[in-house]
């Protein structure tokens, strides 16, 4: 059987974790998938599948290989478009992530001129505080903040953010304004986070780390909220510095204990494109990385 065939059949059924949904899937019988992937375990001379009555799971075997035949199929996908010339004129769907608030405001402007430069385009942009598995959920560009796990995709940096605490005006002149972290047992606090009893924060860097580990009066999971919490004179937060860039011009927020700040953390825009690359990435990424680059909060 053809070589490709058997990959795309195979991805299609790990990836539904089910023949028969594979089948709907590729428009082929179940007796053609089930062939196909018997023949694919008997070429490898490895068991890829676990058959139930139910479904069909992977195997250790059958999981990396699934990786693998992924970035193989990109591959042959990406060279075929730039032997038909794909690559000179941008065009197809994008697909980018990035945070909340991050995306709003510093990607946002980057997809506006690009799809003004390239009509033949469209993106599809997912802002979410959490991390996008790029490889698993099939997304070509992401920005990430902090520094990165070893990994096989590709990374661009373009600035940095510091972690600071802040909180208004007001809160500080009624409780004061901490001179060292364990201040802070003594504050209000509002944790941007997960739901946890209680919130950890570090502090300085490496020579003096302190530890500060508080029960927050107020914990949210948006950084919006928090942001509203302490301009409100709820408290004091940690945020990242582009989170608050306007309060703070504004003089809604202030810093505190910035002497005790860790080091900034990188920005990067990460991708997986191959050695062929696409154009369509590879002009977003351009204009992408020139405006973050320029802006003053990032760097």
């Amino acid at each position: 059987m053809d070589q490709i065939h058997l990959m795309n059949v195979f991805v299609a059924v790990g990836e539904n974790e089910s023949l028969a949904a594979a089948a709907r899937h590729l428009d082929l019988s179940p007796a053609a998938v089930t062939r196909a992937i018997a023949g694919l375990e008997e070429q490898l001379g490895v068991k890829l599948l676990l058959r139930t009555t139910r479904n069909v799971r992977l195997t250790e075997a059958g999981s990396r290989y699934l990786d693998d035949v992924r970035n193989i199929l990109t591959s042959i996908t990406e060279a075929n478009e730039a032997a038909a010339g794909v690559n000179s004129a941008p065009k197809g769907n994008l697909s980018v992530t990035a945070s909340v608030l991050f995306g709003k405001n510093f990607v946002m402007p980057s997809i506006v001129s690009f799809l003004r430069n390239y009509p033949e385009v469209e993106v599809s942009a997912y802002f979410l505080d959490r991390v996008v598995n790029l490889v698993d959920e099939g997304v070509d560009v992401a920005v990430r903040i902090g520094h990165l796990p070893d990994s096989s995709l590709k990374a661009l940096r373009v600035g940095q953010v510091r972690r600071v605490l802040c909180a208004s005006p007001e809160y500080l002149m009624k409780n004061g304004v901490p001179q060292h972290p364990t201040d802070l047992l003594s504050h209000s606090i509002v944790a941007a986070s997960g739901i946890s009893p209680r919130v950890e924060w570090k502090f300085g860097g490496a020579d003096e780390p302190t530890t500060v580990r508080m029960k927050p009066r107020l914990t949210v999971t948006s950084n919006d909220a928090a942001i509203d919490a302490v301009t409100s004179g709820l408290g004091i937060c940690r945020l990242l510095s582009y989170q608050i860039a306007a309060e703070l011009t504004e003089g809604r927020l202030k810093i505190v204990l910035a002497d005790y700040e860790e080091e900034p953390w990188p920005v990067h825009v990460v991708h997986r494109e191959s050695k062929f690359g696409s154009s369509k990435v590879r002009n977003f990424i351009d204009i992408l990385a020139a405006n973050l680059r320029a802006h003053p909060h990032l760097n």
